[in-house]
């Protein structure tokens, strides 16, 4: 749920989201599809049962094609009121035998992805490493704190400064100002908002040795790879290594239902599909984005 200007960038985003899962799925061998769905509105004041139950109906309506989950700026609470009208629901409570927030395990499966990063730069590990973190939402806030626990330096940023200085309190991050972020020199960028941020403008800012988070499409166009790679950057393919909650609701479409083991096992794999990516990237000389198609 975004407050998108108008139903063309809506239409855009949807698009550009709906075409990520679809390699996110199926590059992670969840055995399903790919899609995406938006709702117009903002989030902090556009909630009611209503809106969601009139979801529902619409996603009721396609029969089973498309199966949503949460994603930014929606929790289990909104997709209760969907399932009230739509059986094609998944990320509900544990307590109900869902499979829950799919947002802790898109964390740790980009957590496992980011000792490939490492790896692949010549670092043995995530401890001593400096990250800076762009978003710290449901998922990079999460991130945050899981490579804080594994020895990293993390400093943060948000457009909600609240959210930033309630997590420096809590946690002991350093913090830059979201607009001044680009200058911060560390290991790794580690993108956990919008899309697109990494172009024309931006690139030539970045000072890291590599571009890893779960933001989806991180890139504006394909041939900004190509620049991170001239540039020396690693670059993680953002379907890639974001996978671990889309692996997580997956698993409760397997014939034996919800295991959160299953799941765990499953989000492992991310780091050897990153490795292959980087195997492919180097042997071919093709920018990371290729190597994963």
């Amino acid at each position: 749920m975004w407050p998108y200007t108008s139903e063309d960038e809506a239409l855009f985003d949807v698009l550009r989201l709906s075409k990520g899962m679809t390699k996110k799925s199926a590059v992670a061998e969840t055995g399903l599809g790919g899609g995406k769905s938006v709702i117009i509105g903002d989030p902090r004041k556009d909630k009611s049962p209503e809106l969601f139950r009139a979801m529902g109906r619409f996603i009721e309506a396609l029969d089973g094609k498309y199966i949503t989950a949460e994603d930014m700026n929606i929790g289990i609470a909104d997709l209760e009121h969907v399932r009230e009208e739509s059986r094609w629901v998944t990320g509900l409570s544990v307590e109900k035998g869902s499979s829950g927030n799919p947002s802790p395990y898109t964390a740790h499966g980009c957590i496992v992805g980011l000792r490939a990063v490492v790896e692949e730069y010549g670092a043995e590990s995530l401890e001593g490493q400096h990250v800076l973190i762009q978003g710290v939402g449901a998922v990079g806030g999460r991130i945050a704190v899981l490579l804080k626990e594994a020895g990293a330096r993390v400093t943060i940023c948000d457009i909600n400064e609240k959210r930033v200085q309630e997590m420096c309190d809590e946690h002991g991050f350093e913090s830059v100002p979201e607009l001044e972020h680009l200058a911060v020199e560390c290991d790794i960028y580690c993108p956990c908002a919008r899309g697109a941020g990494l172009n024309d403008e931006t690139i030539p800012r970045l000072r890291c040795k590599a571009v890893a988070g779960c933001a989806n499409n991180q890139l504006l166009e394909p041939r900004h790879a190509v620049e991170l790679m001239n540039r020396g950057i690693v670059y993680a393919p953002d379907y890639v290594i974001n996978a671990g909650g889309i692996i997580n609701v997956g698993v409760e479409m397997t014939e034996s239902g919800y295991d959160e083991a299953v799941a765990l096992e499953w989000i492992e794999r991310i780091h050897g599909n990153l490795k292959r990516v980087f195997e492919i990237s180097r042997t071919e000389g093709i920018p990371t984005n290729k190597a994963a198609l």
